[in-house]
């Protein structure tokens, strides 16, 4: 299972590493505020926009095998809900918890949602 933990993201795809950065650069208000009041300060070590697989997830601890979604208003059409599903289902496969929470929670429930990534830490 290690070995597997360590290789999932490990296959260079350009399109996917160019992509990343770009998203890096120009995250949305809700990525910044997680990303600058919450994660980068935190004692753990966070990637933001991590590519595993054939995903880019926003955010992701290796420590805590965890996964941060944030998710705007695209995730809830029919699409882009049987996309996030697949997604999860994978990025479950490799032991990896998935949270998503919304832009609304990170714009209006901000502490609860540090509170429940707490919760999911080592």
């Amino acid at each position: 299972m290690k070995k597997l933990l360590k290789s999932f993201y490990t296959s260079y795809n350009s399109s996917l590493s160019e992509r990343a950065k770009n998203l890096t650069k120009n995250m949305t208000e809700q990525e910044r505020k997680l990303w600058f009041l919450y994660l980068k300060p935190h004692h753990l070590k966070w990637y933001r926009q991590r590519v595993i697989n054939r995903f880019i997830v926003d955010f992701y601890c290796s420590k805590a095998k965890l996964v941060i979604e944030i998710d705007g208003t695209q995730h809830y059409s029919e699409q882009g809900i049987a996309y996030d599903q697949e997604r999860t289902t994978i990025l479950n496969s490799y032991g990896l918890t998935v949270l998503r929470y919304t832009n609304t929670q990170i714009d209006y429930q901000f502490r609860e949602v540090c509170l429940d990534i707490e919760k999911h830490l080592p």
